[in-house]
């Protein structure tokens, strides 16, 4: 891995820190694209006589994989924040397994990115979900310096 990612998967946490009280962990990551993993735990079933995982799991890790794929695209620090996250949920996830996502940032302007990203268990030909998104990108030196002034 291109040590600029490497670095960027182990402060994935400081990113984001929502991911690490959910378990998400960066099992790849390159220019434009992540890839998380998220370990099965009985406190995210949604259903539990059901055993499904709550949906709400899904579209964190989604958006957060998002989020970080734009950050990975992204050629100086910006800050991002969601616009538009459509969800489409294809079937339940279940209990024991592991829960994966992988987006890809396709396109940037110079005020928005957008990002597409599927969600599975087992198989990525068998998927849970697939998202569209886009992301407002801000500077980080214009936040300071707004944060400076205020």
């Amino acid at each position: 891995m291109d040590p600029r990612y490497r670095l960027m998967a182990e402060k994935f946490h400081d990113y984001i820190p929502h991911a690490h009280d959910l378990g998400m962990r960066v099992v790849d990551i390159g220019a434009g694209s992540t890839r998380l993993a998220l370990d099965y735990r009985d406190v995210l079933l949604g259903d539990p006589e059901r055993g499904l995982i709550h949906t709400g799991v899904i579209t964190s890790m989604i958006d957060s994989a998002c989020g970080f794929a734009v950050i990975a695209a992204m050629d100086k620090p910006v800050t991002v924040a969601t616009l538009d996250l459509r969800m489409d949920y294809l079937r339940p996830a279940v209990r024991d397994r592991t829960l994966y996502v992988h987006a890809e940032c396709y396109r940037k302007t110079r005020h928005i990115a957008f990002v597409r990203a599927q969600a599975w268990q087992e198989s990525e030909q068998r998927l849970v979900a697939t998202s569209t998104s886009a992301f407002m990108l801000q500077a980080r030196s214009s936040r300071a310096s707004h944060k400076a002034t205020s």
